[in-house]
């Protein structure tokens, strides 16, 4: 498994009393100088290879869960660092399995067990890490934030309300899940662009898994049954 940077670090918290995220009552610095070079710096979002927990999304009229994973939003002049999980699967339904109970023969459909197949065609690096930069600069609302990045494919990084986010038609994409439908996210992209002044540039860098999930059986709960992986 590939390193990060400051995996320990508590998510959506950070040391610097200036910040919102401050886990103290400290209140926002006042910034009234720009750097005397006036470069243009950059916010570096990394998404690791380190599975960190689950969430539900809505596929297909479902509820499905899927593994999330941890990346790490920093900058180069306050040198802040935040935590996130992430979702770094597409999956589409494929078809639905009943396994039939003991019983069904007599008409008791009771012990009957139905399962959900999906498939996964993710969005992975073919180099240990990939880098992307910015195509096109962030749109944003009150409660949503989208990035398009570079490639020979449309990647997107969305932030905001997890089952009501509008994903283009074949699109390669991650969802950042935080406690806040996506606005601990935003407040924290909003906070350095404010104290970096000048409208900095935005780095992906991903992390290419070892293991990456195929297909993925769930039960009628949602809930993973079995992954298989490539």
């Amino acid at each position: 498994m590939s390193p990060i940077p400051e995996l320990n670090l508590s998510l959506g918290m950070t040391d610097n009393p200036g910040s919102p995220f401050y886990g103290g009552k400290g209140e926002m610095a006042r910034v009234s100088k720009t750097d005397s070079g006036l470069r243009t710096h950059k916010i570096s979002l990394t998404i690791s290879d380190l599975e960190v927990g689950k969430i539900s999304l809505i596929i297909d009229n479902h509820n499905v869960e899927i593994p999330t994973y941890k990346m790490i939003v920093s900058d180069d002049k306050t040198n802040e660092t935040t935590a996130y999980q992430v979702t770094r699967d597409i999956f589409s339904f494929v078809k639905k399995n009943t396994k039939k109970g003991f019983l069904s023969f007599f008409g008791f459909k009771n012990f009957d067990k139905t399962s959900f197949l999906y498939e996964n065609i993710p969005y992975e690096p073919t180099d240990e890490i990939e880098t992307l930069s910015i195509s096109k600069y962030r749109n944003i609302s009150h409660d949503s934030l989208i990035y398009q990045f570079n490639n020979s494919e449309k990647v997107y990084l969305f932030s905001g309300n997890i089952n009501q986010i509008k994903i283009p038609e074949n699109s390669q994409y991650f969802i950042i899940v935080d406690n806040n439908d996506g606005k601990s996210f935003i407040g924290d992209i909003l906070y350095r662009e404010k104290f970096l002044k000048l409208t900095p540039k935005v780095e992906l860098k991903i992390i290419r898994r070892n293991k990456i999930p195929k297909e993925m059986e769930v039960n009628e709960n949602g809930s993973i049954q079995k992954l298989i992986y490539l």
